[in-house]
C-alpha cells in the first residue's frame, strides 16, 4: 500500500477525463489515509507546510515577551481591526481617512519611504498571497527585500520580514526601534490630537526600519481599500510598480457602498508613470473604471488575466506528505508592455486556480520589475514561486496537530477564507483534491462579512456533513465577533434558499436528541447537520463527533475557516500545546 508520504501524480489534461482522473486521485489518498487511521503513530493527512521562503513559517516565540512595552503603546492606539473601520473611511473623500496625518509622521521620521523602491499591492482577495509570491521570487535572485502585510496570524513581527531570507523582524529589532522612536511618537500623538491609529503607526515603523536595513525593495500591501489607506504615502518617483489583485464586495460601507466606488478606492494606488499590473479577472465595467485612472496617469497597464495568459493547471500531486499542484505558466502580453515567458510543471504549494491567478500576478509584476532594470532571472521566478508558503491557506495539520486539537486520527485543513469569493475558491480546491470527501466545516466569522454568502457557497460546492458555528475574538476583540447563534441562523436561511434539507438543534422536534442521535437522524436522509457551539474547544469535539458519525469508509475532512482570526486561534493553541 502506497502511503501519503510517497509521490503520487494525476495530471488533469485537456486529452483525459479529469473527473476520472481525479477520482483514481481521491481513491489513493482514500486508502492511504484509512491505512495511516490504524496506525496511531503515523502521520495522518498531509503534512503542515513548514513555509520555506515564507513571511508566516513560523511559530511566535517567548522572544515576544520583549515586546511588552511596545504592545501596551500599541493597544493603546485606536485599532480598527478590532472596531471596525467607520462608513466612506476608506474613501477619497471628506469622510476618508487623513492621509495628511501619516505625512507628518513620516516627515519627523526622516521620510524613511523615500529611502527604497516599492511594490504596492492592493485589492479584495489576493493581496497578502501575492505579496508572498512577489517577495519569494524577490529573494530568490538574491534582492534584500522588505515585505509589509496584514493581519498577522500568531505574532504582530509576522507583518514586517526583511533581508535576503524573508524571516520576520525580530523581536529585538522592533523593541529597539520602538525605544528609538517612541519621543517622536510622542511628539505626533500630541500633534494629532490623539488620532494616530494602530496601523499608521505600525505601517511609519515598517517603513523605518526598510529604511534603517537599506532594502533594496518593498513590497507594500494596502491595508484598506487604496486612495486613503496609510500605505498610500508612496509617490511616483519611489513606487516601482502597482498592483490591483481583485475587487470584490468586501468592506462595503467603509469604501463607499458599491463595487465601483471600491475600485475607485483601490485604482487610487496607481501613480503617474509608474505601471499598474491588474490581476482578475474583473467586471468590464470595474476594468474600465481601472484602466481609466490608469490612463488619466499615463500608467502602462499589464492585464493578468488577459487571453494572453495560456496558464493553467495540470494536476495534483502528493510528495513527501505536501500536497501541490503542477503548473504551467505561459505569459505572452503585447498591449502596453511587452511581457512573455513559458515556465512548464511550475510546483505550487499554495492551492486552487485562485492561488495560481496570484502567482501569474507576482510574476506579471515581476517581469514589469525586470523590465525596469531589475535583475530577475525565470529561473528565480520558478524558485520563488516554488517556495511560497501561508500558513492558513489551504493549510492541513499534522496527526500530532489533530491530536493535539482532540481529533486524534481526523483530518483538519485550516482555512482563513472569510469572503464567499473566497469560499468558493476553498471549496473548489478542496473539491480538486478531494473530490468525494466528506466535509465537517467548523466556521467563525467577524460581524462585518457577508455571512449568508459565504454560508451559499459552502453548503453548494462540496459534501458538507456538517457543520458547527462557532466564535473567535477579532484581533484580540469580541466587539466585532458574531455569535454562533446567529450564524445559524444565516445557514439554516442559505440551506433554505438552496433547497438543502439539514438537522439542526434548534428544530422543535430534535431539541432534545444528543448530538450522535442527530448524526443517526442525518444519515437515513443525508442531510447536513448544523449545530452552534460558543465554545471553540466545544465545537471541535461536536465536529469530531460528526465527522466520525458521518465519514464511514469515505476520507472525512474538519475544515476551520470563517477568517484568519480562527486560523490563529487554531495555531495559537498548537503553539501552546508545543
Amino acid at each position: 500500500m502506497t502511503s501519503l508520504t510517497d509521490s503520487v501524480s494525476i495530471t488533469f489534461s485537456r486529452e483525459t477525463n479529469g473527473e476520472q482522473e481525479r477520482m483514481k486521485l481521491f481513491q489513493h489518498l482514500r486508502q492511504s489515509i484509512l491505512t495511516h487511521r490504524k496506525r496511531p503513530t503515523s502521520s495522518i493527512g498531509v503534512g503542515l507546510l513548514r513555509n520555506v521562503g515564507s513571511r508566516r513559517g513560523f511559530c511566535a516565540s517567548s522572544d515576544d515577551s520583549e515586546l511588552k512595552d511596545l504592545m501596551e503603546y500599541m493597544n493603546s492606539l485606536k485599532n480598527y481591526e478590532k472596531s471596525g473601520v467607520p462608513k466612506d473611511a476608506g474613501t477619497d473623500s471628506e469622510d476618508g481617512f487623513d492621509l495628511g496625518r501619516m505625512r507628518r509622521l513620516l516627515e519627523l521620521l526622516g521620510n524613511p519611504h523615500s529611502k527604497f523602491k516599492a511594490v504596492h499591492i492592493a485589492g479584495t482577495k489576493g493581496k497578502g498571497s501575492t505579496a508572498a509570491f512577489l517577495s519569494s521570487i524577490l529573494r530568490a535572485e538574491g534582492h534584500s527585500v522588505g515585505c509589509y502585510t496584514s493581519p498577522h496570524i500568531q505574532t504582530i513581527r509576522e507583518r514586517i520580514s526583511m533581508g535576503r531570507f524573508g524571516e520576520p523582524v525580530s523581536a529585538k529589532a522592533l523593541r529597539s526601534l520602538f525605544h528609538r522612536i517612541k519621543t517622536i511618537l510622542d511628539r505626533a500623538m500630541e500633534v494629532e490630537n490623539g488620532r494616530m491609529s494602530h496601523f499608521e503607526v505600525l505601517t511609519a515603523m515598517a517603513f523605518t526600519l526598510f529604511a534603517q536595513e537599506n532594502v533594496g525593495i518593498a513590497v507594500i500591501e494596502a491595508g484598506l481599500g487604496g486612495a486613503r489607506d496609510a500605505t498610500n504615502v508612496i509617490c511616483s518617483s519611489g513606487l516601482a510598480t502597482s498592483v490591483i489583485t481583485t475587487i470584490g464586495e468586501e468592506h462595503l460601507a467603509a469604501l463607499g457602498g458599491s463595487l465601483e466606488s471600491i475600485a475607485t478606492a483601490k485604482s487610487g494606488i496607481i501613480k503617474h508613470g509608474r505601471p499598474v499590473v491588474l490581476g482578475g479577472p474583473f467586471l468590464p465595467h470595474i476594468e474600465h473604471i481601472l484602466r481609466d485612472k490608469a490612463f488619466l496617469m499615463s500608467s502602462p497597464v499589464v492585464l493578468a488575466s488577459d487571453a494572453g495568459n495560456r496558464s493553467k493547471i495540470n494536476g495534483v500531486s502528493m510528495l513527501n506528505g505536501r500536497p501541490f499542484q503542477s503548473c504551467d505558466i505561459v505569459i505572452q502580453l503585447e498591449r502596453d508592455l511587452k511581457l512573455f515567458i513559458e515556465l512548464w510543471d511550475v510546483k505550487l504549494y499554495m492551492l486552487g486556480t485562485h492561488q495560481l491567478q496570484n502567482a501569474v500576478t507576482a510574476t506579471c509584476a515581476a517581469l514589469c520589475l525586470r523590465n525596469l532594470g531589475w535583475r530577475i532571472s525565470d529561473e528565480c521566478i520558478r524558485t520563488g514561486l516554488q517556495q511560497t508558503h501561508l500558513l492558513g491557506r489551504s493549510q492541513f495539520l499534522t496527526s500530532k496537530e489533530a491530536q493535539a486539537k482532540g481529533l486524534s486520527g481526523a483530518t483538519i485543513l485550516v482555512d482563513g477564507a472569510h469572503t464567499k469569493e473566497s469560499a468558493r475558491a476553498l471549496m473548489k480546491t478542496i473539491k480538486m483534491t478531494f473530490p468525494e470527501a466528506g466535509l465537517t466545516l467548523v466556521v467563525a466569522m467577524a460581524s462585518d462579512k457577508d455571512h449568508l454568502g459565504f454560508a451559499r457557497e459552502c453548503l453548494s460546492g462540496g459534501h458538507v456533513d456538517g457543520v458547527v458555528l462557532t466564535e473567535a475574538s477579532i484581533a484580540g476583540s469580541k466587539s466585532r465577533t458574531t455569535a454562533a447563534s446567529l450564524l445559524r441562523n444565516c445557514w439554516i436561511q442559505a440551506s433554505k434558499e438552496l433547497g438543502i434539507d439539514v438537522l439542526h438543534d434548534k428544530m422543535s422536534e430534535h431539541q432534545d436528541l444528543s448530538v450522535d442521535q442527530l448524526i443517526c437522524l442525518s444519515k437515513l436522509g443525508n442531510k447536513p447537520i448544523l449545530a452552534a457551539e460558543a465554545s471553540f474547544q466545544a465545537s471541535l469535539n461536536t465536529a469530531n463527533q460528526i465527522l466520525r458519525g458521518r465519514a464511514g469508509d469515505r476520507l472525512g475532512i474538519v475544515v476551520i475557516t470563517g477568517s484568519l482570526h480562527i486560523v490563529s486561534l487554531v495555531l495559537a493553541t498548537l503553539h501552546h500545546h508545543g
